[in-house]
This record gives C-alpha cells, structure tokens and sequence, in this order.
C-alpha cells in the first residue's frame, strides 16, 4: 500500500519544494523534458546499432555455435553446459540474459546449482556494451580505449567468483 504511494508524495513533495523556493516550476520541468529528449536523440544512433547487434546474434544460432565449441574446454573448468550461453549473452543484453535464466530455472528448477549460479552470475556481472553504447554514446566519445577490454575482464571475473562461491557454498 505503501509503496504505491512513494511517487505521487515524491511529485508533492517536489512541486511544494519549488513553491516554497519560488521556483519556475513549470519552465524547470520543461527545460528537463528538452534536455531529457536531447539524451536520448544523442544517444539513439548507438543503442539501435546495438539492438540489431543482439538480434542478429539471437537469431544466428552463434550462441550454440560457442557453445558447443567451448564444450571441451567449459568442461575441464567445471563450467555447467547451460551457463555458457549466459556467459557470452550478458555482456551485450541484459533482456536477452534474463531470458535465459528463466529458461535456465524453468529446465533445472528453482533450487538447482546451475539455477543459483546462472542467478548469481547475473547479479554480479554487467551489460558491459549496453553501459558502453548508452554512456559514451552520450557524451559522444568514439574512442573506448581499454574501457571494454577491463569491462569484459571485470565481468570474467565476476562468472568465475560466481561459479567458484556458488558450487561451493551454494
């Protein structure tokens, strides 16, 4: 009930806020809404070049394709078969990402060590090129330099945390 109340009272609290100040409520509001829609068309180039990046790999098969491939080596590493797509997935789509750890919960099961560490693997890692798109694509930087390559090394790490914490004390 509560809950349902926390943004009307944010609103008065704010309007009230700028009354109080004397404050030109309705010229704030607009000037963000430009500035808001300025972002967005600033920004729009590389978040459609990314959608259509995601949809030609869910729609290519490479995930399986990597997969299969990397089966080998996923193996000797302890890897679960069913994480590895997740792995590739959730540094490009966070939507694409969750979709599949519901498949993943829905094929194992809640309560399954390949469930808790897909859940936790999701929690603890980024949509690297997601953020990279969106935040550079916004202060228009063309040049990532070794942004992506630490991000990519970062969310590594943060697969192999989750797989080694959760096999063992999941």
């Amino acid at each position: 009930m509560y809950a349902s109340m926390i943004i009307p009272i944010t609103l008065l609290v704010i309007v009230l806020w700028g009354l109080i100040k004397k404050e030109p409520i309705f010229t704030l509001f607009t000037d963000g809404v430009k500035e808001g829609l300025h972002t967005m068309y600033s920004i729009a180039p590389s978040l459609i070049g990314l959608i259509t990046a995601i949809g030609m790999v869910k729609a290519s098969g490479i995930l399986d394709l990597f997969t299969s491939l990397l089966s080998p080596v996923t193996d000797l590493a302890g890897i679960p078969e069913q994480i590895t797509p997740l792995m590739f997935l959730k540094p490009i789509s966070g939507s694409g990402s969750l979709a599949l750890l519901d498949s993943i919960i829905k094929e194992n099961g809640a309560n399954s060590l390949v469930t808790k560490i897909a859940a936790v693997m999701t929690g603890s890692t980024e949509t690297t090129f997601y953020c990279i798109a969106v935040y550079y694509g916004a202060v228009k930087i063309n040049k990532t330099g070794c942004t992506v390559p630490c991000a990519l090394i970062g969310d590594f790490i943060g697969m192999m945390t989750a797989i080694i914490v959760t096999s063992h004390f999941g």
